[in-house]
C-alpha cells in the first residue's frame, strides 16, 4: 500500500510481527500500521517514525498522538 499524502491519521498496532502497512480504514479515514516495538518508552513512536520514512523516502514526523494508537503524521522532504 502506498502512502502518498503529506498528513494522515495512522492507527498503529504495537508489539507486532513485522513493520507493515496493512490498510485504510474507511471510517476513521486513517491507514492502519502493525509496528513490532512495544508501546513504552516511546519506542513504538521512534520505530514508526523510522518505517514511515523508510516506506516513503520523507521526513516523517507525529503531529499528535504521541501517547495514542490514533496518531496525526506528517511528511517532509528531506532535507
Amino acid at each position: 500500500m502506498q502512502i502518498n499524502q503529506k498528513t494522515f491519521k495512522a492507527i498503529i498496532k504495537p508489539n507486532s510481527p513485522k513493520n507493515e502497512v496493512i490498510g485504510f480504514d474507511n471510517d476513521k479515514k486513517a491507514y492502519k500500521i502493525n509496528i513490532k516495538a512495544k508501546a513504552e518508552d516511546n519506542k513504538a513512536n521512534i520505530e514508526l517514525i523510522k518505517f514511515l520514512s523508510k516506506v516513503t523516502g520523507k521526513k516523517a514526523v507525529i503531529k499528535s498522538g504521541l501517547r495514542s494508537r490514533e496518531k496525526l503524521i506528517e511528511l517532509a522532504d528531506k532535507g
